[in-house]
């Protein structure tokens, strides 16, 4: 009954202007699936493991500000895993860590973002999450792809020209996904990488707004000095705030946890002891943050938190390929069989990220959308008060404190952007 219900508020807060408003729909006939609470749990718990090894690729060693969207790129994944076959399917399965089959993880995926979202709105809080797919005019598609969409992510195949007008179907495909994150995710697919040998476009787009349970006074903001992540130092907008967060710590790092209203989403800041940043962040698994979380209790935090915004692009094709996803992006090996209903070799050309993120006072507003491109042919009340004055390079997740599916995650080398 929580999932049914769950599904309903996702189709809810996925209609009206999310939808793509170009193109005739291709779907199958069928509704979305029931999912058991055992594969919920493993949908989150391989969703978190698999964005926290991307969020690996791309920012060990990297100095700015970086942040991905483990929910987003692990669903517009899931919406491909079901046309894929053999090795293909294979290292896709064990690079998202899944321990179920694709279709069973597809709708396992779909129904936990739903379930979050039926909390986020209870919540009051802002939460949509939109999935796409775009095919070419007249292609021919198998049956139990298209079902795996429609029972999976409520959603079927937009018709678009990529073979007669690809850039006039990527402007579509991007204005799509600039609508249904309020605006901030503008061009998800850049020029070219949208042609005539493009035969499927596939896109996440997930916005998040949400107030603190207890927001900051903005008497309490001042400059304070930031330890920069590439050295040197620089003053920055800081809030302060004395008050009762969950809080953890150790002698290698603390963290602290900061509530949306109602309780039910969170965003988690863990400060690595000074000089540490950099090993501490080559250590950081799936399974620490959540035990991290799992650990805190009621303190009473002396917090300085600065504020920050800023805005990531990646192209993931090389990260992915880091992570076993080999013959997928290879145009002999790769093993999409199960999408055209007509023989012909199809293969992955780009994968891309945007995210954008903003904290200050009143709370968060966080947005991300994920693209996969298909081509032919080419390839108890506390006791005392602790103090955590976050002043150096830190990590943050977003997450749903009742699965425990990380929304986004980050790190803060530089809050000036």
């Amino acid at each position: 009954m929580i999932v049914a219900a769950a599904l309903a508020a996702l189709t809810a807060c996925s209609s009206g202007g999310g939808k793509p408003k170009d193109g005739a729909l291709v779907r199958a006939d069928a509704s979305r699936a029931t999912v058991a609470p055992a594969d919920l749990a493993a949908a989150a718990t391989s969703a978190n493991a698999f964005g926290v090894d991307v969020f690996h690729a791309v920012a060990d060693g990297r100095d700015g500000n970086v942040m991905v969207s483990p929910t987003s790129l692990a669903t517009v994944l899931a919406m491909l895993m079901p046309g894929a076959k053999g090795q293909t399917a294979a290292e896709m399965t064990k690079t998202l860590h899944s321990s179920l089959p694709a279709d069973q993880f597809a709708n396992a995926l779909g129904a936990l973002n739903a379930a979050t979202a039926q909390r986020a709105l209870t919540d009051k809080a802002d939460l949509q999450q939109y999935d796409s797919a775009w095919t070419q005019k007249g292609y021919d598609l198998q049956q139990p792809y298209l079902k795996a969409l429609a029972t999976a992510f409520d959603t079927g195949m937009h018709e678009v020209d990529f073979s007669g007008a690809p850039d006039d179907a990527r402007q579509t495909i991007n204005k799509t996904v600039q609508d249904q994150t309020n605006g901030l995710i503008k061009d998800l697919f850049g020029l070219g990488s949208i042609d005539a040998s493009t035969r499927l476009a596939l896109t996440d787009a997930l916005y998040f707004k949400a107030k603190w349970a207890d927001t900051f006074q903005k008497s309490g903001t001042s400059d304070m000095p930031f330890h920069l992540g590439k050295g040197g130092t620089a003053a920055v907008p800081t809030m302060s705030q004395l008050h009762e967060y969950g809080y953890a710590e150790n002698s290698g790092w603390q963290y602290v946890e900061l509530p949306y209203e109602q309780d039910h989403m969170a965003m988690g800041i863990v400060l690595p002891a000074a000089g540490t940043f950099d090993t501490f962040r080559k250590e950081v698994t799936a399974d620490k943050l959540a035990s991290m979380a799992a650990s805190a209790s009621t303190a009473q935090v002396d917090l300085q938190l600065p504020k920050f915004t800023f805005d990531t692009s990646l192209q993931l094709k090389e990260a992915l390929t880091a992570l076993g996803m080999t013959s997928v992006f290879d145009a002999g090996a790769a093993d999409l069989s199960g999408i055209p209903a007509k023989p012909e070799k199809l293969s992955v050309g780009t994968v891309v990220q945007k995210t954008h993120v903003a904290v200050d006072e009143e709370g968060t507003t966080a947005a991300a959308a994920s693209g996969v491109s298909v081509v032919a042919g080419a390839a108890p009340g506390p006791s005392h008060t602790v103090t955590m004055h976050v002043d150096r390079p830190f990590l943050f997740l977003i997450r749903d404190t009742v699965s425990g599916q990380i929304l986004f995650l980050g790190q803060v080398t530089d809050p000036r952007g």
